[in-house]
Formats: structure tokens, sequence, C-alpha cells
């Protein structure tokens, strides 16, 4: 493995926070990915990480030295994008992110045909519902529902994704079904939560305007696709996007709940960091995205 690559393992480490992570990110096994830590300390003769059974840090050394093989990898990078684009031939890893849900019913059937017709072209798609950080994460594409908040990076809107409260007809018989928002408080709803997520509410739509419902349930999940399992199973009332229970309201496996009064919907588009929307790989897939997914919608 020459130099550049274990500089590229390093820092991946260091971002990850595990070698474990870091070489898995790269498909290295960790055994690999710790051999190339060793290899730049031993160059070097100083130790680049602590290394404890629970965390892994960077050495006061290893924290200048990474800040500086990072601008070594952009570079590199954004040489090669140069190039790339020059040549016409896309090359080179994009690492992309959605939500789970969202990543498996409209992001991962995309990656097929675009890696068929881009064979010089690898995709990294990491699904979860919890937020990430783009920029720490080194992430050139995040598929994402929402408002983003964060005015560095590029914002790319897709289209409106309707949203809609479902349950089962079971669960409506057993608590009835609430004929105003205001009726939710005595309800059992399906919560999107994760840690240090923020304080929970459902923004619904009224005659007098968009209105934050503080919603409460017994339990709540990190997992869209979990909160959908436990609506159909008739344990309460979830906000879901109206793309994923479509086929379930249609089949009357779920029932829609207050039509009237639906939650607001939510922006679906990609966020990207600038500079990686400079890169024609990054810009061809999102181009290529937003063609497929707007009709979608």
């Amino acid at each position: 493995m020459s130099y550049l690559e274990s500089l590229r393992v390093f820092v991946r480490v260091v971002e990850l926070g595990s070698i474990t992570a870091g070489g898995r990110d790269l498909r290295l096994s960790p055994a690999v990915a710790s051999n190339r830590i060793k290899d730049l300390e031993n160059r070097y003769g100083v130790r680049l990480l602590n290394r404890t059974t629970r965390k892994l840090t960077p050495t006061e050394i290893g924290r200048a030295f990474y800040d500086h093989a990072r601008r070594v990898i952009e570079t590199l990078d954004e040489a090669e994008a140069l190039v790339s684009g020059f040549s016409g031939r896309p090359q080179g890893v994009i690492r992309l992110t959605a939500p789970l849900g969202l990543g498996r019913r409209l992001i991962a059937p995309l990656i097929p045909a675009f890696c068929a017709a881009n064979p010089g072209v690898d995709i990294r798609l990491r699904l979860s519902d919890r937020s990430v950080n783009i920029v720490e994460d080194a992430i050139d594409l995040a598929f994402f529902l929402g408002e983003p908040e964060d005015s560095a990076l590029k914002w790319r809107r897709i289209a409106p994704c309707p949203r809609v409260l479902v349950a089962a007809p079971a669960y409506l018989e057993a608590a009835g079904t609430p004929a105003h928002p205001d009726d939710l408080a005595s309800h059992n709803c399906l919560l999107l939560r994760y840690p240090r997520s923020p304080e929970y509410y459902w923004t619904l739509q009224t005659p007098e305007g968009p209105r934050k419902m503080m919603v409460q349930g017994r339990f709540d999940t990190d997992d869209g696709d979990v909160l959908t399992h436990w609506a159909l199973e008739g344990h309460g009332i979830a906000n879901r996007p109206a793309y994923e229970v479509s086929a379930d309201i249609e089949a009357g496996r779920l029932v829609r709940v207050l039509p009237d009064h639906p939650p607001l919907p939510s922006q679906f588009g990609c966020l990207t960091p600038h500079r990686r929307l400079q890169d024609p790989k990054v810009r061809l897939f999102a181009d290529y995205a937003m063609r497929e997914l707007k009709p979608l919608f």
C-alpha cells in the first residue's frame, strides 16, 4: 500500500474514531488498517494515536498531522476530480448518506444503474435516521427530509414530500379515532427519536395555519421503518412520509388519521459541502438522482 493510501487510512480512522470503522470505510480489515497506522508512526518515530479499550484519539502531534494529511487528501481528490472532469470519465468514490427508509426505497435502487454507466465510480451508501455531521464524516452527498440548518452546505431541493398520520384499524377501534388535533393528547403517538434529538412535536395544517402539537407515546425509536411496523401491529399513531405507507393505506392495513389536518410536508433534497459539488462525479450523481426521483413525488 502506498504512502498516500496510508494517509487515507489515518485520516478516516481519526474522523470515525475507530480503526475498525476507518478500515471498514476503506474496505480494509482492522488488522490491515492498524498496520497502516503503525507504518506511519514507525516512519516518523512518533505516536499519532492514543489507544484505549474504549476510545481512540489523536495525540497532540497526531491532531496536527491529521490537519495536514486531510489537506493533502483533499488536494489530491480535487486534482483527480479536475482530471476526470476534462476526460469525461468520472473516477473515484462517492460517499452517500440517507435516512433508513428513504435510502432503502429510493436511493439504493438508483446505484446499480449509475455505477453501470460510470464504471470508474464506486458508491459507499450509509443509511441512518440519526443526524450526521456531513463535513466531519466526509460525506459527499446527503439525502435529507426536512429543512437544513447549516448554511455552510449546499441545499438542492428535489420535491415536497407529503406526510400522513396513520394507524391500524384495530388500534382505532380500541382507542377511538381522533376527530380534532387536540385528541392526539389521549393517544399513543409513535415517535422517531434519537439521542440529543430536539423536543418532539408534530406540526399539523389547520385552517388557522400550521399548528405545533406536542405529542407523546409510550415508546420511540430511531428507525422510521420500526414506527411503520408498530403502527401496522396496532400500537399507535405514526407520522410517516406518504410514499412509505401508501401501499398499506391502499390495502386497508393502515388508515389515515385526521386527513383534514395533515402534517406539514417535509422538504426532500440533498445536501453537500460546496467544495464537493465541484467534483464532476458528485454533481453527476446529484443531477441523476434529482432527475429520477422528482417524478416519484
